[in-house]
């Protein structure tokens, strides 16, 4: 049954025959290959409103070249196009720090480069504009949600207005889309729909005590104050539980349309996440690339994800932006579940390569008292300080851990995730290290400046030593030779050549040649980004330093490798 054409989401006209469709409810097109599997989002939607009765059909990197004949393969759908860039903003998979193009994509069969175009959401929309202009287009994913109001592009160097007017699609859906999706296609596009953009007349929007009016994009393209002060109220929304509507004219007439980001739904329970993960996926790229490797896949396809959301709110991070900052959790049962499901698949040889999350020991975590969360609005949960409120408890996942180690047909289970070794308790960290690490742990503390630390939102390089210690301890005491593997980064806004150099120092000091490091990318909607831009902490309106050009960026990067000529 792994490789029945039937048990996937049908991909062309005779996949369509073989389910005796003439028709389809929802078309589907993603900048990914198709692989049917919870970690990738154009699988999870797709089964998600199969699930709840409508016919879908999901075209994997159309060729937009030529003649199109990908976008119009499968016809017109009954109510709406959907459109994902994939799992990565299209100019960060395509792209380094340095603005080179990359010679391989980790999404495509066999890493080739090249299968989807620059700015895919907004070339994918208006391809199917020209094609199908009266059928609505409803936009999504990671690309779509990170651009949903003005935002700066490091590509181009310059601001870009939301990416609904630069592509003309109907409909937005910011972060984890399941909900939004559903209730689209039950009710068609609704401008009362929680986590969803729309563009409308500014004479027809009523605004009230739940709407906040940002400043338009011609103001923050002209001042970049402005930009900053939008940027901290949209963060500021995009971290409470209960958000306000935002509303951005495109300009300052009276008359101007508006992109109106309407406030989230409420967080998903763990009965209705757990729902999505028992939806029928078959953990496998679609048949149609029998014989070829997509490197995304080959890295997940034994992982576990165990929640969703962070809390940590790093500065440059997307996740809490996109997921929320509230943790949901799986249920133990709907976990072993997966796993039992795992061990099926071809080439299960009992090693988990990942049983983790965006941070993976933030599994159970939440508020004490929820009141108090619902009234908050700290970025992070973990920084300046650890919240008194959160509640710190491993025991959940403490007793996950061990029950899936006494699994018969389990060798070994790791976590590959990123874990936060400020929020640490000693139990949890001896059975992370003696159990759970697969020789090598990768953890990021990202500096060694505090002053660059406090930008970041990350704990002090103290914290790290700290852990260090306790990790070299752990392996003396359990006869193990593990390397704890630092991630660094350069060129963030804060950091001079001088913390870099300090950098170099302590890095020499400690014997260690770094080599998970990386140039700061600025990306789309992210604290870190906004000081890139605008050279201002946005949270205090003071001056940050910036790395802008290549030459500032390459010196502060050559500081990584101070133990070469």
């Amino acid at each position: 049954m792994l490789y029945d054409l039937k048990c996937y989401l049908p991909t062309t006209r005779k996949e369509l025959q073989l389910r005796g469709w003439d028709e389809v409810d929802v078309i589907l097109f993603s900048g990914d290959a198709y692989v049917d599997h919870p970690a990738f989002g154009a699988a999870v939607i797709g089964r998600v409103l199969e699930h709840n009765g409508f016919r879908v059909a999901l075209v994997p990197q159309p060729d937009w070249r030529g003649d199109h004949r990908d976008f119009l393969k499968l016809g017109r759908p009954r109510l709406f196009f959907a459109i994902t860039a994939g799992a990565m903003d299209s100019m960060v998979n395509h792209y380094t720090a340095a603005r080179r193009l990359r010679s391989n994509d980790a999404y495509t069969p066999d890493g080739k480069a090249g299968a989807r175009p620059d700015r895919c959401t907004t070339v994918y929309t208006h391809i199917l504009k020209q094609h199908f202009p009266d059928v609505p287009v409803v936009i999504g994913g990671i690309e779509a949600s990170m651009r949903r109001l003005t935002h700066y592009d490091y590509w181009s160097d310059s601001l870009h207005p939301s990416i609904l007017a630069e592509s003309g699609a109907d409909m937005l859906i910011y972060g984890m889309g399941e909900k939004a999706i559903v209730e689209i296609a039950q009710r068609g596009i609704q401008h009362d729909i929680p986590q969803t953009a729309y563009i409308a007349n500014r004479k027809d929007l009523q605004t009230d005590n739940d709407t906040i009016l940002l400043h338009s994009n011609n103001a923050v393209s002209k001042d970049k104050k402005k930009y900053a002060e939008n940027f901290r109220a949209i963060e500021t929304e995009s971290n409470k539980i209960k958000a306000h509507r935002l509303v951005q004219p495109l300009s300052d007439a009276a008359n101007s349309d508006c992109i109106v980001v309407n406030a989230p739904y409420p967080t998903m329970t763990t009965e209705e996440l757990d729902a999505i993960y028992d939806l029928p996926f078959q953990y496998l790229p679609h048949p149609k690339y029998k014989g070829k490797q997509i490197p995304a896949y080959e890295m997940i396809r034994f992982s576990v994800c165990m929640h969703r959301g962070c809390f940590g709110g790093c500065s440059f991070c997307t996740i809490s932006a996109h997921q929320g900052k509230q943790i949901t959790s799986r249920s133990e049962q709907s976990i072993l579940k997966q796993i039992d499901r795992l061990k099926d698949l071809p080439e299960w040889k009992g090693y988990l390569s990942d049983i983790g999350g965006p941070s993976a020991n933030m599994y159970g975590m939440h508020g004490k008292d929820m009141s108090l969360c619902e009234r908050c609005a700290r970025p992070s949960c973990l920084q300046p300080n650890i919240c008194k409120n959160l509640n710190q408890d491993f025991a959940p996942l403490l007793h996950i851990y061990r029950k899936v180690r006494q699994l018969p047909y389990i060798k070994k289970a790791f976590v590959g995730s990123g874990i936060r070794y400020d929020l640490m308790q000693e139990e949890y960290g001896k059975e992370l290290i003696e159990h759970h690490v697969s020789g090598r742990l990768k953890v990021a503390p990202e500096h060694t400046s505090d002053t660059v630390l406090q930008l970041m939102r990350k704990p002090s390089w103290q914290h790290y030593m700290h852990f260090r210690n306790f990790f070299l301890r752990v392996n003396e005491e359990c006869h193990l030779r593990q390397q704890l593997i630092p991630y660094f980064i350069s060129s963030h806004p804060g950091c001079t050549d001088k913390d870099m150099r300090m950098l170099a120092q302590e890095t020499q000091r400690m014997h260690y040649k770094p080599e998970q490091v990386q140039d700061f990318t600025p990306t789309p909607m992210t604290l870190s980004t906004c000081m890139f831009y605008t050279g201002l902490n946005p949270y205090t309106m003071q001056p940050v330093y910036v790395a802008r050009t290549d030459k500032e960026k390459k010196r502060q990067n050559q500081f990584f490798f101070w133990w070469k000529k």
